[in-house]
C-alpha cells in the first residue's frame, strides 16, 4: 500500500537539503563580504562597509556568518548593527564564543539593556557566557522582578527541562470564558506563546489545554472547561534534555508543559527550543564519534584545533605502539614471516565492522529506539550480523588468497591452502571480535554514565586494531601448529 507519510518525509527531506544549501551559500557570500570589508585600508572605510553589510542582512544571518571571523572582528560587526533589537537577535542566535568576545568589550549597562528586552529563557543562556562576578553586577542593574525570574531558571541543570522551558505563557482557571481569555491575550502582546492556552483547576493544578484556534471558532461566552482537551504528555523540571526531545519528537507536541511535584504549571517548552536542543545533541554526538570537541563553524587557531584532537589520537598512537610491540615479539617465528602483509586487511575489515555496529547502536540509544528491554535483542542481532559477515568475508578472503597464490599471482612462497585458511580464520575471528566490542561498548559506557558516542570513536578503533591483530596471529599460530 502506498505510504503518504513516506512521500511527505522524502519531500521534507529534499526541501531541507535545498534550504540548507541556500543557507550555506548565503553564509559563504556574507562571510566573503565581511572579510573584504575588514581588508580595507583605513578604519573609516572598514566601519562604513561593515555597517552597510549589517543593515542589508538579517541579524540571524550575521550571527552565523561572524563565527568564521576572528573574535575582534565579531565585536566590530556587533557594534555596527543598526539598532538594539538587531543586537538582541544577533546575541541570541550567535555562538557562545562570539558572545564571550563581545562581553569583554562592552560595559555592564549595555549588557543590562540587552537582557532587559530578552525573554528570561533566552537571557539565562546569554548570561551563562560571562563570569559569575560580571553576572552579579548585571543582576544588580536589572529590575528585581526580571532578575528573579532569570535566577529561577538558572537553578536548573543546563541539560534539564527547567532550562529549556519559558515562564511566559497563558494559563487560566477552567471557568474563565473565551472572551476574557481573548481580552487578556490582547492586553499582553509581549507573550508570544498562544498555540496552547493552559487550563487550571481550583488548586492551580494543570488539568488541560485549549488550542489557540478554538478561541476563534467558539462563542466568546463559553468557559474553557467546555472546550479544553486533556493533557496527555507533560514533564517535570528535572527531566533530562534527551527525554524532553524524545517526548516532543514522538508526540509532535508544539508546547510541552513543565510541572512540579504538585502538578502546578512551572513553564512551557516550545517546539523551537526542542529543535535547538536536538541540534546541540546531534553536534555533540557527531563530535564524540569523530573523537574531537571542536566546532568547524567556529574560527579557532590551528594550535587550538590541534590540541582539541590530540588527546583522543593519543589512544590510537598507544594502540599502534602496542600492535608494533606484539609484532616485534613474534618477528623471529617461522610462521610469522608472511603475516605482516595481511595485517592491513585484517584491521581494515574489523575496524569497519566494529564502527558500523557501534554507530548503529549509538544512534538507537540517542533516539530512544533501543529501550532497556530491547537491549539484549539488539546485541543478539548485531552479533548474528557480525557472525554472518565474518563467515562470508572470511571465506571470500581465504578463497581469493588461496587462488592468487595457487596460480602464482602472489609470490609469497607459502603453501596456498594453509595461507588461505589462515587469512580466512583471521578475518572471521577479527570481525567477530570487532562486533562484540562494538556491541557491548556503548552499553558499557552508558552504565558508567559516559556518553556512548565516545565508544564509536578512536577508543573502540584503537582497541579493535590491537585485538584483531592478536586474533589473527593466534589463528596463524594454530593453523601452523596443526599443519606441522
Amino acid at each position: 500500500m502506498h505510504n503518504k507519510k513516506e512521500d511527505n518525509d522524502e519531500e521534507h527531506g529534499y526541501t531541507f537539503s535545498l534550504l540548507d544549501s541556500k543557507r550555506s551559500h548565503l553564509d559563504d557570500v556574507l562571510n566573503e563580504k565581511l572579510e573584504d570589508a575588514f581588508h580595507q585600508h583605513t578604519s573609516d572605510i572598514v566601519l562604513h562597509d561593515v555597517a552597510k553589510i549589517a543593515s542589508q542582512h538579517d541579524p540571524i544571518d550575521m550571527a552565523h556568518a561572524v563565527t568564521r571571523l576572528p573574535p575582534q572582528a565579531r565585536v566590530i560587526v556587533y557594534e555596527n548593527l543598526p539598532d538594539l533589537n538587531g543586537k538582541i537577535i544577533f546575541m541570541i542566535n550567535t555562538s557562545s564564543s562570539t558572545r564571550s568576545a563581545i562581553f569583554r568589550q562592552i560595559d555592564d549597562s549595555e549588557i543590562k539593556s540587552l537582557i532587559e528586552k530578552m525573554p528570561p529563557d533566552e537571557a539565562v543562556w546569554i548570561l551563562d557566557d560571562m563570569s559569575d562576578r560580571r553576572m552579579r553586577r548585571v543582576f544588580d542593574l536589572l529590575e528585581p522582578k526580571k532578575a528573579q525570574r532569570i535566577k529561577e531558571l538558572q537553578k536548573h541543570d543546563r541539560h534539564s527541562a527547567g532550562r529549556l522551558m519559558t515562564d511566559e505563557f497563558f494559563a487560566f482557571h477552567m471557568n474563565t470564558t473565551i472572551g476574557e481569555v481573548s481580552a487578556y491575550i490582547r492586553d499582553n502582546p509581549g507573550i508570544e506563546l498562544t498555540r496552547r492556552i493552559f487550563v487550571l483547576n481550583d488548586e492551580g493544578q494543570l488539568v488541560g489545554y485549549v488550542p489557540g484556534r478554538n478561541l476563534i471558532v467558539n462563542p466568546h461566552y463559553l468557559p474553557l472547561r467546555q472546550i479544553m482537551r486533556p493533557i496527555l504528555q507533560k514533564v517535570t523540571v528535572d527531566v533530562s534534555r534527551d527525554e524532553v526531545v524524545d517526548v516532543v519528537e514522538r508526540y509532535k507536541i508544539p508546547a510541552l508543559p513543565v510541572v512540579d511535584e504538585n502538578e502546578h504549571l512551572r513553564g512551557v517548552i516550545t517546539y523551537e527550543s526542542v529543535v535547538e536542543a536536538m541540534e546541540d545533541i546531534a553536534d555533540e554526538t557527531i563530535a564524540n564519534i569523530a573523537g574531537t570537541a571542536e566546532d568547524y563553524r567556529e574560527y579557532e587557531p590551528i594550535l587550538k584545533r590541534f590540541l582539541g584532537r590530540a588527546p583522543w589520537l593519543m589512544v590510537t598512537l598507544c594502540a599502534g605502539l602496542v600492535s608494533t610491540g606484539v609484532m616485534s615479539h613474534f618477528y623471529d617465528r617461522s610462521w610469522f614471516a608472511l603475516l605482516p602483509f595481511f595485517v592491513p586487511l585484517i584491521t581494515g575489515m574489523s575496524g569497519n565492522v566494529g564502527i558500523q555496529c557501534s554507530t548503529i547502536l549509538v544512534r538507537g540509544l540517542s533516539t530512544g529506539d533501543i529501550s532497556p528491554g530491547y537491549k539484549s535483542e539488539a546485541i543478539s542481532r548485531e552479533l548474528a550480523i557480525g557472525l554472518l559477515i565474518g563467515l562470508v568475508f572470511g571465506l571470500i578472503c581465504g578463497t581469493v588468497v588461496y587462488l592468487l597464490n595457487y596460480f602464482g599471482v602472489h609470490h609469497l612462497q607459502a603453501d596456498p591452502l594453509s595461507l588461505g585458511i589462515t587469512v580466512s580464520c583471521g578475518v572471521f575471528g577479527a570481525c567477530l571480535a570487532a562486533t562484540m566490542l562494538g556491541s557491548f561498548s556503548p552499553f558499557f559506557f552508558v552504565r558508567f554514565g559516559i556518553d556512548p558516542a565516545v565508544a564509536s570513536g578512536p577508543i573502540v578503533t584503537a582497541f579493535n586494531d590491537v585485538l584483531s591483530t592478536l586474533i589473527f596471529f593466534l589463528f596463524a599460530r594454530l593453523v601452523y601448529a596443526f599443519i606441522t
